[in-house]
């Protein structure tokens, strides 16, 4: 009966707490001046919240809320204040992204390659010189994962290209797998082959736990209509003895199979989403709110942007229009993000768009959010382009 639907495991302990003190109070055990304070919790409840990647429903927004007003304030855990130092994030403007991007990354490379107890113990520690040591490990273990996610994500986009001609459309869903994939970082790559092709998608690695060679695990990301984890399920009932184990939600789901079965499970699951998807669903389309009025193009204006809680099915404001684009270059160390100069509405506009390599038109249908771009004290409005519609 609980009106949120949508909540992270942390989320869930956190009303567990609540209840049990509530409880204990009812009991006597303490009264209302005496109980233990559960809100510096928050900002944890928070932090999983947002990297857990749940839907961003009322409640969830509403305890991300207090968790970042909270850090804001400068009331958090040690670990937490030294992981945005090691992200070189500032804490007295926290955002949803910071806990998405920046935090949650790090936190969870420590479970990828080495140690999950690592990221434990750096949220946990109430000592500030070890909870920095601590930050700057999983710092390090994340440049690591980063280096690994780069090779393997090219690989696989390479393995995913192949199942289809260039003048087809791709699978309704992806799987793929190599012997020399990692598996802390398959649900990484699947994100970006879904990102980028635009459908369910499967990365598999061979498990490395002791005697379990013969197990592939694998870790996948779906697209708005397909529930992913329903889908495993049909696939189990369909093959039995093909999914050894499954779990997950609607957008993010993992499963072990067997390594002979590989091949069943590929087209078990395109099967399923050949008979769920229709071509509309399958067709990446991005919602905005339209053109962006140039009086709104400020940097105050995002930072009041910046300052509410965004996320999985709470996205921030995307506008769309046509710009002209002055100049173009591919930019990161990889060479893997378009730097652009364009005209919008007369004016001129840095823009950027990570993970796309393609040139642009002259004249193009941008789909962009607003950010901020700060270089030696000035501080200024660029676009973050989501999308383009090219005639």
């Amino acid at each position: 009966t609980f009106e949120s639907k949508s909540m992270a495991g942390v989320g869930v302990m956190f009303y567990v707490l609540l209840a049990l003190r509530a409880e204990l109070r009812a009991r006597g055990v303490f009264d209302a001046a005496t109980q233990p304070k559960l809100d510096p919790l928050l900002t944890l409840v928070a932090l999983g919240t947002v990297a857990d990647v749940v839907r961003l429903d009322a409640n969830n927004r509403r305890l991300v809320a207090q968790g970042l007003k909270r850090i804001r304030a400068g009331q958090m855990p040690a670990g937490v204040a030294a992981l945005f130092h090691a992200a070189g994030r500032k804490a007295p403007v926290a955002t949803t992204f910071d806990f998405g991007f920046a935090l949650g990354p790090r936190i969870n490379a420590a479970g990828r390659l080495a140690d999950m107890t690592l990221g434990i113990e750096c949220l946990l520690t109430d000592d500030a010189g070890r909870a920095a040591e601590l930050a700057a490990t999983l710092d390090g273990i994340n440049r690591e994962r980063r280096e690994i996610e780069g090779g393997m994500r090219e690989q696989a986009m390479l393995m995913a290209e192949s199942l289809f001609d260039d003048s087809e459309e791709p699978p309704p869903a992806i799987s793929v797998f190599d012997p020399d994939f990692h598996e802390g970082v398959v649900g990484i790559v699947a994100s970006r082959i879904k990102d980028k092709l635009h459908r369910p998608t499967f990365v598999f690695a061979a498990s490395s736990a002791p005697g379990k060679s013969q197990e592939l695990k694998g870790s996948g990301r779906s697209i708005p209509g397909f529930h992913l984890r329903d889908a495993l399920d049909l696939v189990a009932k369909r093959h039995p003895g093909v999914i050894l184990k499954f779990g997950g939600h609607a957008m993010a789901a993992g499963c072990t199979v067997d390594a002979d079965s590989f091949d069943t499970f590929e087209q078990a699951l395109a099967q399923v989403a050949q008979e769920w998807l229709d071509a509309s669903t399958l067709t990446r389309r991005i919602e905005t709110d339209g053109p962006l009025s140039p009086e709104y193009c400020r940097a105050d204006m995002v930072d009041t942007l910046h300052r509410e809680v965004w996320g999985q099915g709470f996205l921030p404001p995307t506008f769309s229009e046509e710009v002209q684009i002055v100049s173009q270059r591919l930019v990161g160390q990889a060479k893997n993000h378009l730097s652009i100069k364009l005209m919008h509405q007369g004016n001129p506009i840095d823009a950027i768009w990570f993970g796309h390599t393609e040139q642009l038109p002259a004249r193009v249908l941008l789909a962009f959010r607003l950010d901020v771009n700060e270089w030696k004290g000035e501080r200024r409005v660029q676009f973050l382009v989501e999308g383009a519609e090219i005639q």
